[in-house]
């Protein structure tokens, strides 16, 4: 069954305009047997980024605003942040798009265009929509006219999006070609909507906050500390999780790791350390066993390792490629560790990346 996803970014507010026109075209796409689903970003603010992934359940999108004084609106401006970012780009390239801009002020065009451009710029295709300035909400609503012109709307974008219409090349669209190109890590739509459940939770991102400023001020500590006491007999276990840790799962190649730390080897003399390197997402341990200008490198378990690290392989990929150190990785909390603190900075020195 086709379905159309309403997006409405207005207050609910009894006497907005917008509302007796979504229920207008609600009704039209009952008659043409097209299961519509509207979703009122004020009741649930919180949950706004997470809602990109409903637009892989539509045939076609409405987005309504209501302008009160300016703009289209902190709710829609949010949404529409949340499907830049979040939101599963392939999907929205498919998706025909109908502004609904309700003025009960100055702006319905202004807000109208701003629509139309955002979703050009996404990847998807606007089509013909409402935009109008109402100054009795009464008077609109009792108006035969009015609400037949609503009504041919209605069917003129039902005609729109299910014979998939053909629309001229608009330059905005090569905006997130541009822009995706130049990204400097890439998620899969998966991991986005993942990680958009973990952004829209305040009380997570608070929590990860506090948790990397205080991994920050105590590895601080620690590098001030040129003492060459050792700290062997007063382990610290850091159960921190990177932002990103747990949440992104790809698939890679295991052996590219031992290549890397293998080809990236620099020995110090008389140095016998070993790390256990714990891949949280993979489910796995490479250890990096060295002695003198040896190195063990493979996948099992230490359990006396002078330090063991966790992190997630996104995080790793980064060290290897010589993005990040890490001692940056650590103190961004993308890196947490259990052992000997004082070894970390011999990491970087080790494996030249």
């Amino acid at each position: 069954m086709t379905t159309i996803n309403i997006y409405y970014g207005g207050r609910g507010l009894i006497d907005d305009p917008s509302i007796y026109v979504m229920d207008k075209l609600t009704t039209v796409f009952d008659e043409l047997n097209v299961n519509v689903k509207r979703y009122n970003l004020y009741e649930d603010k919180h949950g706004i980024s997470v809602l990109p992934k409903t637009l892989k359940e539509a045939d076609a999108v409405i987005i309504t605003a209501s302008v009160e004084w300016f703009g289209i609106g902190g709710l829609l401006q949010q949404f529409l942040d949340a499907c830049w970012l979040y939101g599963d780009k392939d999907a929205i390239r498919r998706l025909y798009m109908m502004p609904v801009v309700l003025s009960t002020t100055y702006g319905e065009k202004e807000a109208y265009q701003t629509l139309t451009k955002a979703w050009e710029i996404l990847g998807g295709t606007p089509c013909d929509g409402i935009c109008a300035y109402v100054s009795s909400s009464v008077d609109f609503e009792t108006n035969n006219d009015y609400g037949m012109l609503i009504e041919k709307k209605a069917e003129n974008f039902y005609r729109t999006f299910t014979k998939k219409m053909v629309t001229f090349p608009s330059s905005s669209n090569a905006v997130v070609e541009t822009s995706q190109a130049v990204k400097p890590m890439t998620l899969t739509p998966q991991e986005s909507e993942e990680l958009s459940m973990y952004v829209s939770d305040d009380n997570y991102v608070k929590r990860q906050k506090e948790d990397i400023e205080e991994l920050t001020q105590l590895f601080k500590n620690l590098m001030d500390d040129d003492t060459d006491t050792s700290t062997s007999d007063n382990d610290t276990e850091l159960d921190t999780a990177s932002l990103f840790a747990n949440i992104l799962n790809k698939n890679g190649d295991d052996d590219k790791y031992i290549n890397a730390f293998r080809t990236h080897f620099n020995p110090i003399p008389d140095t016998a350390i070993s790390f256990a390197l714990n891949i949280s997402d993979q489910n796995q341990t490479l250890v990096l066993d060295m002695d003198n200008s040896k190195l063990n490198c493979y996948y099992g378990e230490k359990p006396d390792a002078t330090a063991t690290l966790k992190a997630n392989h996104i995080v790793i990929d980064r060290i290897i490629s010589g993005e990040i150190t890490l001692q940056e990785a650590f103190m961004t909390g993308s890196v947490t560790a259990k052992g000997n603190f004082n070894i970390l900075k011999s990491f970087d020195r080790i494996f030249n990346f």
